[in-house]
């Protein structure tokens, strides 16, 4: 099933995200997925990333079951903020330099006679 967003709704400090799954059959469901706006910014989540995130939420929670509104919950959020961090530090990781050498240069200088 492939989902769509189809727009968003603010109420009391939510963010209401409106989706459309498409089947194979290519019947479309409606599917709604709610973010705490206070709990993202706890988190360090950008609110650009709140529909891709709800979509994921989607694509792994579906079932054959009913269920057509979903939460994103501070669990999702908490596990979210531990990735970004960890690639976080696996950036900042430097890349061993090699050695300084005693000709550092002369490929672009050329050879001086001294």
């Amino acid at each position: 099933m492939q989902f769509v967003i189809t727009g968003f709704t603010n109420e009391l400090g939510f963010r209401i995200f409106a989706f459309e799954g498409v089947g194979a059959d290519r019947v479309r469901t409606e599917y709604k997925v709610k973010a705490d706006l206070a709990l993202t910014r706890k988190y360090g989540i950008r609110i650009q990333e709140l529909p891709l995130l709800c979509r994921a939420i989607l694509e792994q929670r579906i079932g054959g079951d009913a269920q057509r509104t979903f939460i994103y919950t501070e669990a999702d959020m908490c596990l979210r903020a531990d990735v970004c961090a960890a690639q976080a530090a696996e950036s900042k990781r430097k890349t061993p330099r090699k050695p300084r050498t005693e000709n550092v240069g002369n490929a672009w200088r050329g050879l001086q006679i001294g």
